[in-house]
């Protein structure tokens, strides 16, 4: 639950999208993200200021890291093949493990640093929102199970 919370926050305040196997997170434009966050939250312009500048010092840290991650996922499709490389698959796909982990913690720090900007009705404010996104998402798979499932015939 609290990894799906996590995750879910991280998705409702900066609008992170990707997966793992993507090796990469895209935002969108950070003035995007803190007018998100000051229409749920209404945040003080300090607050804003705050977040924008943690957003800048993120996104300095984090692009090298994500465009070198793209790389090796790009070079490690190319071994594909008769004649592959053990010893470099195991090096480039050892060195895309690192990255992630280093741009996971980066990640969850700066979530940590934002979180740590909010008061604490701002950040009762979130985990409403986040466990009512998560309630629509939960109906969102009921639903779609339902649908899926094939019409029983009448007896």
């Amino acid at each position: 639950m609290k990894l799906t919370k996590f995750l879910a926050t991280i998705a409702l305040t900066l609008g992170i999208a990707g997966g793992v196997s993507a090796q990469q997170m895209q935002a969108p434009p950070q003035g995007d993200q803190v007018d998100q966050l000051d229409q749920l939250l209404d945040l003080d312009e300090n607050q804003q200021q705050e977040i924008r500048s943690l957003l800048d010092e993120a996104e300095r840290q984090l692009a090298p890291k994500e465009q070198e991650a793209q790389a090796l996922q790009a070079r490690l499709g190319d071994h594909v093949g008769p004649d592959y490389d053990e010893n470099q698959i195991r090096e480039d796909a050892s060195r895309l493990g690192d990255l992630t982990g280093e741009i996971t913690a980066e990640t969850v720090l700066l979530q940590s640093r934002i979180e740590s900007v909010f008061t604490d009705e701002q950040r009762q404010q979130l985990d409403d929102a986040i466990a009512q996104q998560q309630q629509q998402m939960q109906d969102l798979q009921n639903q779609m199970q339902q649908q899926a499932q094939p019409a029983q015939p009448a007896e």
